[in-house]
């Protein structure tokens, strides 16, 4: 197949294009490189069935263009912003970057007869919630701007699907974490501990806990549901049935980082930020039973990024 990749080169997005490209698809990436690095796709740029456009998905007439000069099979639109602390005080980010890049990507396929989307959408769609969290559960109640742009985002899918025949798959993520990963609580803790070894800002108390997701196994769900799957709309939660602890994670970057008698300094609460949801878990009955599990547990996903990110890690 033809796919087209929103934030290919990205974290997540660059590992996406990884697992296509070995699938043997022509795989064209778009990314404005805002949070992207080229050095993640570096290694596909001389490759025959890759092409990497640099574009801002905003720019609607040149991202248009793009779908004149390729008739795409599908697209997955890994395209967000991924700060969500950054959308509390800059409120149009989620509102470009997350939401918009979908309605105009969602436009663009419907002017070019491309029926198919996978979309990245997230755990934050639920709110926060006591009990784990199913693909049906409901109300859906955001409390942060992210999750308030991915959840218009999949009501726009739906209605483009109905109007327009298109099929979609759309799958919520977890906390994601592995090698590339330019922010997260993994990537902060590593950078300020480099900065000042003796002493970790944690933010609250520490408690928070939630299920950490190695990102190739985020991957290889998404392509395993994708391949398998073909309601109008298919809606999946991707996750491990494990969590772990903040307070565990830092033990762990001061573990791998050799580290001795560091301080813990907590900005006190129960959550990070406002819009953070200090506590989540999965449902996973429907991917299961679909045959996909994740073959690291959280814990162990932490510790492998932990190593990635420190370059300890080897394959």
């Amino acid at each position: 197949m033809k796919i087209l990749v929103t934030g290919g080169a990205g974290f997540i997005g660059s590992h996406l294009i990884d697992a296509l490209c070995a699938k043997g698809h022509h795989v064209v990436c778009v990314d404005d490189l805002s949070l992207g690095r080229i050095e993640h796709i570096a290694h596909h740029l001389k490759s025959t069935t890759f092409e990497f456009i640099q574009l801002n998905i905003l720019d609607e007439s040149r991202f248009d263009a793009l779908f004149s000069e390729h008739r795409f099979d599908c697209v997955f639109h890994m395209a967000a912003n991924s700060d969500i602390q950054e959308g509390a005080t800059q409120l149009r980010v989620d509102l470009e970057k997350t939401f918009m890049t979908t309605f105009i990507t969602l436009n663009c396929m419907q002017r070019h007869g491309v029926q198919h989307i996978a979309f990245a959408s997230s755990s934050a769609v639920y709110g926060e919630r006591s009990t784990p969290l199913r693909e049906d559960s409901g109300p859906l109640q955001p409390i942060s701007f992210y999750g308030a742009a991915k959840l218009a985002a999949e009501a726009y899918i739906s209605a483009f699907c109905e109007n327009f025949d298109m099929r979609a798959w759309i799958f919520r993520f977890p906390n994601v974490v592995g090698e590339r990963a330019t922010h997260g609580v993994i990537f902060d803790f590593i950078q300020r501990l480099r900065e000042n070894p003796h002493e970790l800002l944690i933010l609250g108390d520490g408690s928070q806990e939630k299920p950490y997701l190695y990102v190739k196994d985020l991957v290889s769900a998404m392509l395993f549901v994708w391949e398998r799957t073909s309601e109008k709309i298919n809606c999946y939660n991707i996750g491990v049935s494990t969590t772990t602890r903040v307070s565990k994670i830092a033990d762990i970057v001061v573990e791998e980082m050799g580290l001795q008698n560091v301080q813990y300094r907590y900005t006190g609460g129960d959550r990070g930020w406002k819009g953070d949801v200090p506590w989540f878990l999965y449902d996973l009955h429907k991917i299961t039973e679909l045959g996909w599990t994740a073959q690291m547990t959280s814990d162990d996903a932490v510790r492998h990024a932990v190593r990635a990110l420190l370059g300890t890690y080897r394959e």
